[in-house]
């Protein structure tokens, strides 16, 4: 029997600073989010579909659509959007100091929609801050001022922003800045894996490898894209500041014409068991004769403890 377990911290005053430890506690989805993204044979996002369009089978069976939210290029329903940002300020990303937060900066500039932005900047230890729009220019003194130090925490601040993620309703969307080597974490990456895949965050990842040695460089960019992956999401890794534009239109094209969907499984055995979903197209429109969805892979259902 498997259990959903998210990392867990008691958070008593803001900004965050949570040093690296794997506290966890249970939990469960009820109501199912997916979010969906759709190509057409030419690679080109399709933004205007409606819920008709989709049908949701969970581990083969049908299931049906309670909750339905456009793209943001066609949405009337605003749904919010909660961006997040995880930010390597460990001593191994001190070569790509300023490319990085050059590079941070530069896309926090251009999502002017989003509700709030959490920033997690993690080096040995994990710290958290949460910013409205209004913000802003304490969020980039924040990125400004963090000093490259220390070692490399990456899962266990991957968990800190998952579990604050958890509770927040909308589109959540989360961009990961590091060179993807994870020197400090209690948290292992199969355990990692396992919460990115119980999740309802999409993942993009921007990994600076160029300075990381050819035999860590493959095995850290894998690990990245199956994190990014499992989410629906995806992973860059430029080699230069030139290359940021085409990659940030890229992802904000993608997230802002991601579907949300939403369902109560059928299946209302509490077991806590990985369920896989498939997500299809029912309409027989021309231009979707070939399309592609990039969606998560699964959830992990509700778990209730035996009394």
């Amino acid at each position: 029997m498997v259990r959903v377990w998210f990392i867990f911290l008691v958070i008593s005053f803001l900004p965050l600073h949570v040093s690296a430890q794997p506290p966890i506690f249970s939990s469960g989805i009820n109501v199912v989010q997916v979010g969906v993204t759709v190509f057409d044979s030419d690679g080109r996002l399709v933004p205007d579909l409606e819920v008709d369009d989709f049908a949701i089978f969970e581990e083969g069976n049908a299931q049906s659509i309670s909750y339905f939210a456009g793209s943001l290029f066609s949405d009337s329903e605003i749904v919010p959007l909660h961006l997040g940002v995880l930010f390597d300020s460990s001593g191994s990303m001190e070569q790509d100091e300023g490319f990085v937060k050059t590079a941070i900066i530069k896309f926090l500039n251009t999502v002017t929609y989003a509700k709030d932005i959490t920033l997690v900047d993690f080096d040995s230890e994990v710290r958290v801050g949460r910013f409205a729009q209004a913000d802003f220019p304490r969020l980039v003194e924040r990125v400004r001022n963090r000093q490259p130090r220390g070692m490399t925490a990456l899962y266990d601040a991957l968990g800190v922003y998952l579990d604050g993620a958890f509770s927040q309703d909308g589109r959540k969307v989360l961009l990961i800045y590091t060179d993807g080597e994870d020197t400090r974490s209690l948290t292992k990456f199969g355990e990692m894996t396992d919460l990115v895949r119980a999740s309802d965050v999409t993942i993009y990842a921007i990994g600076f490898q160029k300075n990381l040695r050819p035999s860590v460089r493959n095995r850290q960019r894998m690990r990245l894209q199956q994190l990014t992956d499992a989410t629906g999401g995806r992973s860059f890794f430029p080699d230069s500041v030139d290359k940021l534009d085409s990659i940030y239109q890229e992802i904000l094209a993608e997230f802002s014409a991601r579907y949300m969907l939403g369902f109560v499984s059928s299946n209302e055995r509490l077991d806590g068991m990985w369920r896989n979903l498939e997500i299809k197209l029912t309409n027989d429109r021309p231009y979707l004769k070939d399309a592609t969805i990039r969606t998560r892979e699964g959830y992990y259902a509700l778990f209730k403890e035996n009394n």
